[in-house]
């Protein structure tokens, strides 16, 4: 007697996965389209903080003034269908002008009762301008809802919107009655993206589009849900050994205790914890969809590396007196998987 077999074919639910992630690797390129129409010349810069979007995470901004992380963001927002707000960090910013705060109302009754009232951290997008500038207590009250997607304020917990992302910035010039942010805290931010000025095509072209009547407004390709929805499908994506053995590599090397570097032992004070390897675990996912692959290689954890790990190392006094860099220290752990 035959046996009707009802259990579908084993491959069916990779045929499937292939099909999401190819139709999502077409909508980040149209993201990628739309907000090159209004970012000129940073498409390196645009593409770490899709990434950074894709992997759930959130991105430390670091540049100069005048090249237009504001306007990515405000792009982003667009683009990407989510709310955007800004907050301006200043050394009298305080934790409740983030998070929110309560205020004692009077019914018409006559009944008094306590009523929370949101703050700007409320949103799906939030830009954090300078960062740095902000108290270490406004940093930390802003930094704890960023790890745990929502903030107490008078012993009760209010969940923030879901997705949730903030870009900082931060200004490596004026460092001047600033607060840098303790390399814990840096920690939480999944990629530092190095923002530098445009090449001078790129800034012929930006003269043209910005300096007449109207400017270009870039479409809407998609939803706060959508983009819910790509981060789960990241996580989805199969890694191969070859990638997961190079992140181990690449991470543990960097550590002094662990290398068998002698640079390493000599000039690195302190290296990357494990939040770093997972950081760029999901970070090549992404980056592989958004290059329209369907798992990540050895070249996106080289491509990566910079942008994941510089935030989450230091440099000892001698290193830095000598002059090397944590992006020098980073390339040579790099070169064995090149």
């Amino acid at each position: 007697m035959s046996v009707i077999e009802t259990t579908p074919p084993a491959e069916e639910p990779n045929a499937a996965l292939i099909a999401e992630v190819e139709r999502l690797g077409e909508r980040m390129a149209l993201v990628r389209e739309r907000i090159g129409q209004v970012i000129f010349g940073q498409q390196k810069v645009i593409d770490q903080t899709l990434i950074t979007l894709l992997a759930g995470g959130h991105a430390l901004l670091v540049g100069v003034p005048g090249l237009a992380k504001t306007r990515l963001v405000e792009t982003l927002g667009i683009v990407l269908g989510v709310d955007v707000k800004r907050i301006q960090c200043t050394p009298d910013l305080m934790p409740a002008d983030i998070l929110g705060s309560e205020v004692l109302e009077e019914s018409e009754r006559g009944r008094r009762a306590f009523r929370f009232i949101e703050g700007p951290v409320f949103c799906q997008l939030l830009m954090a301008d300078e960062v740095n500038r902000a108290s270490p207590r406004t940093q930390s009250a802003l930094l704890q809802a960023m790890q745990e997607g929502r903030v107490s304020v008078a012993g009760r917990y209010h969940p923030l919107p879901r997705p949730f992302h903030v870009l900082a910035t931060q200004n490596p010039l004026e460092q001047e009655g600033t607060y840098p942010l303790p390399e814990a805290q840096l920690d939480r931010f999944l990629m530092q993206v190095d923002v530098s000025y445009p090449e001078i095509e790129a800034e012929r072209r930006m003269l043209a589009a910005t300096t007449g009547i109207a400017e270009a407004l870039p479409g809407k390709v998609m939803e706060g849900e959508d983009l819910l929805a790509a981060q789960r499908l990241i996580r989805r994506i199969p890694v191969g050994q070859s990638v997961v053995d190079a992140i181990l590599a690449l991470v543990r090397q960097g550590r002094p205790e662990s290398t068998e570097l002698d640079e390493v032992r000599r000039e690195v004070a302190w290296g990357p914890g494990p939040r770093a390897s997972q950081a760029l675990m999901l970070a090549t996912r992404a980056r592989a969809v958004l290059e329209g692959r369907l798992a990540p290689s050895v070249d996106d954890v080289l491509a990566l590396a910079g942008a994941v790990l510089r935030h989450r190392m230091a440099l000892n006094f001698s290193a830095r007196a000598d002059g090397v860099t944590i992006d020098q220290v980073i390339e040579r752990l790099a070169a064995p998987l090149a």
